[in-house]
């Protein structure tokens, strides 16, 4: 059995993940593929997670893939947070999400939907979004006028006040391909039909087969936390795609058969990636990812993604933020090692590039960040 050290599966997945050398004439839509989605519940940071991966591409030409050139497409994705996703790939992610097991059982009996009334719910978002992009004010009313008043009991815990019953199933009705997100009207957020595309015959093998790519040497169980669905749910989903298992820092994993190189040299450079980006969402072990005091500083409960990260030759060595006033962005960032000569000009690089992705003028400051960690 081949046996992998951290150093060389830190050095393979970076490179999978686009955060070796920036690629030069690369698109949106490939990266956001290598990645295996880029989180967009914060959209800035979506945006640049992904433009920082390409060389000389900004925030603009990511929005231009998802409103312009409709690449990309903005829609609930892993563990039902919002993610950018290829829109060749949308069939892969709605065959998979859609099959993971109902997840509505975290809500007390009183508030959950019936079966019967989710695929009410679900019905009615795909007939009333059907040529159109409605507000989720119209939405919730075009939703409880085809289902019934029931759908729009303000039952829902939400963050300042209460929400209609229906809205509970937001995430599972995008999982099996009702909705996209639509372009914003305004300051509002919009909902559409999802674009009409071939069904895939089995996408959760070819999201296992994705994410793999990216992120293996992996287990079941590891999958599972980054979908956001069970481990009795991922398993088969292994048992299904050829695979060929390692030994990675002594534990069994596994990685698509016979996909098992590495790169000749260690993991090298620094990189500064935004809020939740993926790489350190999907990155485990956790304590090999974010060793020593990085734990402490730069997880939230033992949650990845709540704080922008520094990382230095593939580990987690710090946090930083950003803060804009009109075209200038002060950068703050707070390393947790000694960083050589030669790091503090790829940190100063890498501010650089940060001022170009959010096109605006960087300020660096090293130092502590005050800011605590994102909800």
């Amino acid at each position: 059995m081949i046996e992998l050290s951290w150093p060389q599966v830190s050095a393979r997945r970076l490179e999978r993940a686009g955060l070796g050398a920036r690629t030069a004439g690369g698109r949106p839509e490939e990266t956001v593929a290598d990645m295996c989605g880029a989180h967009a519940q914060v959209m800035s940071a979506g945006e640049a997670s992904v433009a920082l991966r390409l060389d000389g591409l900004t925030r603009a030409h990511v929005r231009e893939a998802l409103w312009g050139e409709r690449s990309l497409v903005k829609t609930y994705g892993p563990r039902g947070t919002v993610h950018l996703l290829p829109t060749r790939d949308l069939p892969m992610w709605v065959s998979a999400m859609s099959s993971l097991p109902p997840g509505n059982r975290a809500f007390p009996e009183p508030i959950r939907m019936t079966p019967e009334q989710t695929d009410q719910v679900v019905a009615a978002i795909r007939q009333v979004l059907a040529g159109t992009a409605m507000t989720i004010d119209e939405l919730s009313e075009a939703v409880v006028a085809a289902t019934g008043p029931w759908a729009g009991d303000l039952v829902m815990p939400a963050f300042q006040g209460m929400w209609p019953r229906w809205r509970q199933v937001m995430a599972g009705a995008a999982h099996q391909g009702a909705f996209v997100f639509g372009p914003a009207r305004g300051r509002k957020v919009t909902y559409t039909a999802a674009p009409a595309l071939p069904p895939a015959r089995d996408g959760l093998s070819g999201l296992v087969e994705s994410y793999l790519r990216a992120y293996g040497p992996a287990t079941p169980a590891d999958f599972a936390q980054w979908a956001g669905g069970p481990v009795g749910w991922a398993a088969p989903a292994f048992r299904a795609v050829p695979l060929e298992e390692v030994l990675f820092e002594g534990r069994s994993a596994w990685v698509l058969a016979g996909d098992t190189a590495v790169p000749e040299d260690p993991p090298r450079g620094v990189r500064l990636l935004p809020y939740f980006d993926a790489y350190v969402v999907a990155g485990r072990p956790r304590e090999l990812l974010y060793p020593g005091a990085a734990a402490g500083r730069a997880l939230a409960g033992g949650q990845a993604g709540n704080f922008p990260v520094l990382l230095v030759d593939g580990e987690v060595s710090g946090v930083w933020h950003q803060r804009r006033s009109g075209s200038r962005i002060d950068v703050t960032v707070e390393p947790l090692r000694d960083l050589t000569p030669a790091q503090s000009r790829e940190l100063d690089e890498q501010v650089e590039r940060v001022g170009e992705v959010l096109e605006g003028r960087p300020r660096l400051t090293v130092g502590r960040v005050e800011v605590g960690a994102h909800a």
